[in-house]
Order: C-alpha cells, then sequence, then structure tokens
C-alpha cells in the first residue's frame, strides 16, 4: 500500500469544486451513496480511496457485511474511489450527501469548517493507552481527538548484508558513514544507494531535517528555516555529489525493484517492501532508519497511514461512531487482517502488533523498533500548500545549487502566510 501515505488536505477553489462535483453526484445517482438499504433502518456509507492491493477491496467489503450480519438494521455501503481521493473527498464533505465514514487525515481546516466529528469518547483509557501516542496526536487538534488510525506505514534503509560485508562496511549510522560507504560500494555494474529518481527530493524532503533534529511546526509557528535543516540539505547534496545514487530506475523509491534486481546495494523504501523483499532476497538484508546527520542529531523516519473518521454532516452520526469503534478500535483481528493479509504495515494498537506473527522477523521487527523509536509525522497543520513550498526549497538547494538557508528562508516565509490565512 505505498499509495496509503497520509494525504494533505488542500482546502478547495471554486474550480476545484466545479471540477469534481459532477463526480460526487454520479456517485450518489449511481447508487453508491447513502441510500436505503431495503431492511434496514440505517444505511452508512465508507469511502476508501483505491488500495492497489489485491484483496483490499474484497476485505473492507467482508468487513462491512460482517457488521450488517450482527446488526440486521444496519448497512454498510462500501465506496471504492479511484483516482485523485482528496479533492474528490474534499468535495464531497462540502455537501450534505457525503460519506457517513471515510477515510483521510487530519487537517486544521477540516476542524475549522466543522467536517470531523470528536471521537474521544470511543477512547477509553485504556485504549488510549494502547495506541501510539504518536498517532493520537496527529489526529488531535485543540486537545480532541478526530480520529481512529487504522495502521501505521513506514520506510527504512534496506541493505544488503552480504555486500557490505564483501566491502568491509559497516552498516552507516550517521550521514558522513553513509557517504563513505557508498563511495566504497559503488560499482561500474552496480549502483551504491536509490533514494528516488530525483536524488532524494521527494523520498527524504522531511527526512533529512528531522534526522538533524530539526522539525516543521511548534504549535502556530513555521521552525525549519534554521541552521540545522539547512545543513541536513546541504549533506543530501554531498551525498548526491559522490555520484554513487542509482538515477533514472525504471520505478520509484517506493518500488523495491531496483534493490532486489541488485541496481543498488542499499534502497530507501517503504515496509510495505517487505515482503517482496524478503521473498527476493530472504535473510540477505537489514533494515536502518535514516541515519543522524551527526552526533547531535538522531535516526529517522516517517510515521505515515490512514485514519478513520466520521463526516459531521452525517445524519447518522451516533451509528457511524459505532462502526468506527466495531472496526478499527473493538475488532483486533480484523485489524491485523487489514494490516498483514493485503499488504505489510503495522498495526496501531501495541497489544494487536506484538501478537503478529509476521512483524517478528528480525528485518520486521526491527523496523518497527525505529518506528516507535525514531518516527514522525507531520501536525495537522501542516498542508500541502505548505509541503509544495518545502519542496521547491530543497529543489532549489539539491537540483540548482542555491544557498540553503536563503532557499530555506523564502519557504518558511510560504509557510507562514498559508498558516495564517489558516488560522484565520
Amino acid at each position: 500500500m505505498h499509495d496509503s501515505d497520509p494525504l494533505m488536505n488542500v482546502s478547495l477553489t471554486r474550480r476545484q469544486f466545479l471540477k469534481t462535483a459532477t463526480f460526487a453526484a454520479g456517485v450518489l445517482l449511481a447508487g453508491c451513496g447513502p441510500k436505503g438499504v431495503p431492511g434496514a433502518r440505517v444505511t452508512l456509507t465508507q469511502w476508501y480511496h483505491q488500495y492497489g492491493e489485491p484483496g483490499a477491496q474484497e476485505a473492507v467489503q467482508r468487513y462491512a457485511r460482517e457488521y450488517t450480519k450482527l446488526h440486521p438494521d444496519i448497512a454498510v455501503r462500501v465506496v471504492w474511489i479511484p483516482g485523485d481521493y482528496s479533492t474528490k473527498l474534499g468535495t464531497a464533505l462540502l455537501t450534505r450527501n457525503g460519506p457517513d465514514v471515510f477515510e483521510s487525515s487530519l487537517s486544521l481546516p477540516m476542524v475549522t469548517a466543522g467536517e470531523v466529528v470528536p471521537l474521544d469518547d470511543l477512547f477509553t483509557p485504556e485504549i488510549r493507552a494502547d495506541f501510539n501516542p504518536k498517532d493520537l496526536a496527529l489526529n488531535s487538534v485543540g486537545g480532541k481527538i478526530y480520529g481512529v488510525k487504522m495502521f501505521d506505514d513506514t520506510a527504512a534503509l534496506y541493505y544488503r548484508k552480504s555486500i557490505l560485508e564483501k566491502s568491509g562496511v559497516e552498516p552507516p549510522r550517521t550521514m558522513d558513514a553513509l557517504i563513505e560507504a557508498v563511495k566504497v560500494l559503488n560499482k561500474a555494474d552496480r549502483k551504491s544507494l536509490f533514494v528516488g529518481n530525483d536524488g532524494g527530493v521527494g523520498s527524504l524532503l522531511t527526512i533529512v531535517p528531522w534526522s538533524a533534529g530539526s522539525d516543521f511546526l511548534a504549535g502556530d509557528r513555521v521552525v525549519f528555516s534554521n541552521p540545522r535543516t539547512a545543513a541536513a540539505y546541504e549533506k543530501l547534496l554531498e551525498l548526491n555529489a559522490t555520484n554513487a545514487l542509482l538515477m533514472g530506475a525504471p520505478t520509484d523509491w517506493y518500488d523495491p525493484s531496483a534493490f532486489t534486481q541488485g541496481l543498488a546495494a542499499m534502497q530507501w523504501t517503504g515496509l510495505w517492501a517487505y515482503p517482496a523483499i524478503r521473498k527476493a532476497l530472504g535473510d540477505d538484508f537489514g533494515v536502518l532508519p535514516w541515519p543522524a546527520l551527526d552526533a547531535q542529531g538522531a535516526p529517522a523516519t516517517f510515521l505515515g497511514g490512514w485514519t478513520a473518521m466520521v463526516n459531521a454532516q452525517s445524519s447518522q452520526i451516533e451509528e457511524a461512531k459505532k462502526y468506527v469503534k466495531w472496526l478499527w478500535i473493538d475488532r483486533t483481528d480484523l485489524q491485523k487482517d487489514w494490516c498483514l493479509s493485503y499488504g505489510f504495515h503495522v498495526p496501531c494498537r501495541a497489544s494487536v502488533a506484538l501478537t503478529a506473527d509476521a512483524l517478528r522477523a528480525p528485518a520486521a521487527a526491527a523496523a518497527v523498533h525505529n518506528l516507535s523509536v525514531y518516527g514522525h509525522a507531520l501536525p495537522p497543520q501542516w498542508n500541502s500548500a505548505m509541503g509544495t513550498a518545502l519542496t521547491d526549497a530543497a529543489t532549489h538547494i539539491l537540483k540548482e545549487g542555491r544557498p540553503a538557508a536563503e532557499s530555506l528562508a523564502v519557504a518558511a516565509h510560504k509557510c507562514e502566510v498559508v498558516l495564517r490565512r489558516m488560522q484565520e
């Protein structure tokens, strides 16, 4: 489920609304909307984006049918949304005919616009303590919890044990060690490292600042324009300058093919790639978080995934909340099934993750540990406009050689403007 990374919620313009309103209306008119089902007192509509794994769609339909068997007066209509899910969802939430339950990532505009329902009453103290505190934080605004995390995603630096051992290279724990390692590992017929065909602009955009101990927002302040963030991007530029990074791979960083086919000795990619890597390489690989910038930094990875939410305009809010609680809190067996039968992800509840046999293998267990200790997530106040500003800055630094401090200052100013508008 590499397409399961959190979405950046975007406020819709009038043009975007008109462009996608026809889609939303079409969904409802086609019978996928919240129309009544014969024999059911209540029909809940639940939206998912289009997952790519075989069996995923059938699984969520099966969960819905099981709920109806337990509650014959309540039908759950699953809607599988292809294409630009974020925009289509944003459009639907502006109408009174949107889904009752949907998956997304929480954003501040969702809360300020009154689009989502607080779900604090679903979290008893025992349940709250069983969830990763970072998952609770990224789904909270103003002290209220607005979603239940469905699964956690993360990434790792995969490395071929045999290649590193043969070359006398230790798994790198700092950026300087990584740079020295790629110089040794680089061969005429094999590159040392693959972080994406753009040299890490996309895959490492937030990772390298986190590895420097820097962050992006602190409350209502933009905080990434600082010497540590600049140093992190400059070090990534130094890594690119070794000419040991794989470029022009057939697929990008989220696909493990470059690693499994021997095009690179190391690759930064998602935990979702673990089964394919294990199948291709057996036990001849290890995983690390992204190396710390230096002794003052720390290893880093991302905490991603999707969250189940309840539409505040639903006419069946209480029934929708009960369904979310049943599926994503009570039914730990279904949560484990969803995370590990159709992809490879970490259940959000610690008690569930601990009982997952698939996560006990050494490399998988290491990735889960790294997620728990070194995982970071962007807060609900961060949106795609801010992400675009930061991406532009990273591109200027890594591809055009512009001064890092100057590029970050420009990006920070743009983000401050966006943040102020969101808070108005």
